[in-house]
């Protein structure tokens, strides 16, 4: 089972998108994938037509075991099997502020869970016990970013909160890389910013970059996969979230 974690420490870039293409591919691939949404905005849940039943992520949290977990664990809408989502709730929220000991209660409840080959973790886009829970969880971290100065300098944060965590409560974190989400081809100054990035993160700095479609937000507006959208735009985005998620399957699995 690969458990991703998909961050940001900038709002607005777009990282449940990311989350959700991802998704979309683990499903369009036929892979078991468990959904888990840290943002008590809750966004994916919604996205992935998911219902919250008698549980959620914080009661998770509050209480990480087996029953809480499978009763906070429902189908998405996207498909009648393999894709799951563990429910957000801004009930989360309080959780924000956790211990140190306390952020590994997603990990512990995680090793509950069987049957899944892929996990994705959207992270709230600050950083948080919520952030630092999500990543602790994870195998391999994901940074999102878009090719402006504010997020460009968001991602250096995140890296360092990484290295941060892979030195102390999460040393078998490793950082999967970095997707820049929506770039305008013809923009200079996000040209600039995608040459900065490059400069300081080389091989970190993950390809294809996901290009500015509305074919994104209209797919998940209707709480459908990019996959299943209609139309060339849709195509472009769903092949780009391909080789990403092929580039993930790459890295060693628990």
């Amino acid at each position: 089972m690969l458990v991703l974690g998909v961050c940001s420490l900038k709002g607005g870039v777009g990282k449940t998108s990311v989350t959700l293409g991802l998704a979309s591919a683990a499903l369009e691939r036929g892979m078991r994938t468990l959904v888990i949404d840290l943002d008590p905005q809750g966004d994916a849940t919604m996205a992935l037509g998911a219902r919250p039943d008698t549980a959620d992520v914080a009661s998770v949290l509050a209480l990480p075991g087996a029953a809480t977990m499978e009763a906070a664990t429902v189908p998405s809408s996207w498909a009648d099997d393999g894709l799951d989502v563990l429910v957000g709730s801004e009930r989360s929220a309080e959780h924000d502020r956790l211990r140190d000991n306390d952020v590994e209660r997603l990990r512990y409840a995680l090793s509950w869970v069987s049957g899944y080959e892929l996990v994705l973790i959207d992270c709230p886009p600050s950083l948080g016990g919520l952030t630092r829970t999500g990543l602790v969880a994870a195998d391999r971290a994901i940074v999102v970013t878009e090719p402006g100065l504010f997020a460009v300098m968001a991602v250096g944060r995140a890296m360092r909160t990484i290295d941060e965590l892979r030195r102390d409560q999460a040393p078998a974190l490793q950082p999967l890389g970095i997707v820049v989400n929506r770039v305008r081809a013809r923009s200079v100054e996000q040209a600039y910013r995608l040459e900065e990035l490059q400069a300081l993160y080389g091989p970190l700095l993950l390809s294809p970059s996901v290009p500015e479609r509305a074919a994104l937000q209209q797919a998940q507006g209707a709480a459908q996969p990019v996959h299943a959208w209609p139309g060339t735009a849709a195509a472009e985005l769903a092949r780009t979230f391909d080789a990403l998620l092929e580039r993930a399957l790459r890295a060693p699995r628990r």
